[in-house]
């Protein structure tokens, strides 16, 4: 089997990939995410997830590298990424409560032997519950997801701050579409079934 590579160091999407069963690295991709409100949400995190596994393919000269990003869309078309700061999680959630917002997350697999890549993008719409200043901090020290979009772990406790949620696949809110990514492994031929 070829030699896989996440271009990520995000225990999540690790967690994710692992559950594929297929052998992979991990390595830090050496890229610039710069969330540019002009720019549509899907180019966004395509480019993001395209320029994430292009920035290791002179180091894996011979892998397929899988990158990923992910943004959300609040209701007035802001894009948002990972708040950083306990109090820009705080924020962040506080002003999301009671609202529906949509994750973008994009997704590219790169043949670095080949040049040729397959990027595409999922999207997962959330709505939260309203919640008092009190709950929100109550969670947050629980938590503490200040390296999530969006401020929360929906695997975890956040799970608590949803009224409703939508989409294809479950896995695109928290980092890494499964689904789609199994599809396009096995266009470069990892049959991630095959015994």
């Amino acid at each position: 089997m070829r030699t896989i590579v996440l271009a990520s160091t995000s225990p999540y999407r690790r967690r994710l990939l692992d559950q594929l069963g297929i052998p992979f690295l991990t390595a830090a991709p050496k890229f610039d995410e710069q969330l540019e409100q002009h720019v549509a949400p899907e180019l966004l995190v395509k480019h993001l997830a395209a320029g994430k596994a292009l920035s290791l393919a002179q180091r894996f000269p011979d892998a397929l590298i899988i990158g990923s990003d992910q943004i959300f869309v609040d209701p007035r078309g802001r894009i948002h990424g990972k708040p950083g700061t306990a109090r820009q999680a705080e924020k962040q959630l506080r002003a999301m409560a009671g609202r529906s917002h949509t994750f973008y997350t994009g997704l590219s697999v790169l043949d670095s032997a080949s040049g040729q890549a397959l990027t595409d993008y999922a999207t997962f719409t959330v709505t939260l519950r309203k919640l008092s200043d009190e709950e929100i901090r109550h969670y947050l020290e629980r938590e503490r997801p200040f390296d999530c979009a969006g401020s929360f772990k929906v695997e975890g406790l956040g799970i608590a701050l949803m009224e409703r949620m939508e989409g294809d696949d479950f896995n695109t809110l928290i980092g890494l579409p499964l689904i789609r990514l199994v599809d396009m492994l096995g266009q470069f031929g990892v049959r991630v079934l095959a015994p």
